[in-house]
């Protein structure tokens, strides 16, 4: 089976890089998947017609016009779509996301799989591997967090690891959150178990792409 991974970001990126093959092997052993990130969420056309430039690589403007080539193109077994819910209700943005793909003709092999509020939920699931990459994170911000709550997930985990917290990187501006975002993907991503993560939605996330490799 060959699988399109989309995520909305390269941070987001390079934490998958680090989960795929734990869950789908490695490459042609023996199902092989490209991973292909974009420069943000955006938001869905409306009328379901990409109008923005496609260079600026911005996934839900562009998911139709991606859909529907997707199901056109031969050897693409599967399309499989990881984004943030941020602020909007989960089952809303996923009957919203599910009518795309259902309006391709053909509809490519869809599936869609939501971090909530953002990724940074995922690390804050596994406390064992946050603290292998940063044992000095302050336990009592940890110990706020309700699991996949929609509580501010990032800032919440830049105050526990971060030098000043959210505070002091929203000071600072970009390049900054993004390159923490990295940072926090490199270091604690090695650590994670896939299988002891407390986040609902990663277990989703893990639950999904097992389901998709077990058509094939």
């Amino acid at each position: 089976m060959h699988i399109e991974v989309l995520v909305e970001d390269s941070s987001g990126e390079k934490l998958l890089a680090q989960l795929l093959p734990q869950i789908l092997g490695g490459q042609g052993e023996p199902h092989t998947w490209r991973l292909k990130a974009y420069k943000g969420i955006g938001r869905i056309p409306q009328g379901l017609t990409a109008k923005a430039d496609p260079a600026k690589r911005i996934l839900l403007d562009q998911l139709p016009r991606l859909l529907q080539g997707y199901g056109k193109t031969s050897g693409i077994d599967a399309v499989f779509v990881v984004l943030d819910t941020d602020r909007r209700d989960c089952k809303a943005f996923l009957h919203e996301l599910q009518s795309v793909a259902n309006q391709c003709n053909p509809a490519p092999n869809t599936m869609f799989r939501l971090a909530i509020e953002e990724m940074e939920a995922w690390y804050l699931g596994d406390r064992v591997a946050l603290l292998k990459a940063f044992p000095r994170a302050k336990r009592e911000v940890l110990d706020r967090y309700l699991q996949d709550s929609v509580c501010g997930t990032w800032e919440l985990l830049a105050d526990a690891v971060h030098a000043g917290g959210a505070a002091a990187i929203k000071k600072a501006g970009w390049p900054l959150p993004g390159q923490l975002k990295h940072e926090w993907a490199e270091k604690i991503g090695p650590f994670m178990n896939l299988h002891q993560n407390a986040s609902p939605s990663f277990g989703k996330f893990r639950e999904g792409l097992t389901r998709l490799i077990a058509q094939a």
